[in-house]
C-alpha cells in the first residue's frame, strides 16, 4: 500500500489519528510493516542505460503528489486490503494505492 500526498479540496470526515490506524491493524495482524518516507526532495531516480549510470533528483512523478509512506498488508483478498486502506487517514487527506504483489505462480 502506497500512502500518497495530493491536494484535497473537500476531505471527508473521519478519524485522522494515524496511531489508532497503526495500532488497530498491527493488532489484527493485517499490517506487517509500515513507515513514513523522507521528504521527496531526498529522493533519487536511478537509471542504467547503454551510456551508464544516471542519478537524478526525485521524485519520479512530482506532478502527481508524493509517496509519503508505505504499509505492507497481509490480507485474504484485495477487497480486504481496500477496506483497510479506506480506514487510513490519508485516504481522506491524500490517496492510497493498494496493489498486490505479482503472482509468480501464474506464469506458465
Amino acid at each position: 500500500m502506497l500512502v500518497l500526498t495530493e491536494p484535497v479540496d473537500d476531505p471527508a470526515g473521519g478519524p485522522d489519528d494515524i496511531d489508532r490506524w497503526v495500532s488497530t491493524h498491527d493488532a489484527s495482524g493485517a499490517r506487517v510493516f509500515g513507515d513514513r518516507l523522507a521528504d521527496a526532495a531526498e529522493a533519487r531516480i536511478v537509471r542504467v542505460r547503454g551510456a551508464g549510470l544516471t542519478v537524478s533528483p526525485g521524485p519520479f512523478h512530482p506532478s502527481h503528489g508524493d509517496i509519503a509512506g508505505i504499509d505492507l498488508l497481509e490480507c485474504d483478498s484485495l477487497d480486504e486490503a481496500v477496506a483497510i486502506a479506506a480506514d487510513h487517514p490519508m485516504a481522506r487527506l491524500g490517496a492510497i494505492e493498494v496493489r498486490p504483489f505479482y503472482d509468480w505462480d501464474s506464469e506458465g
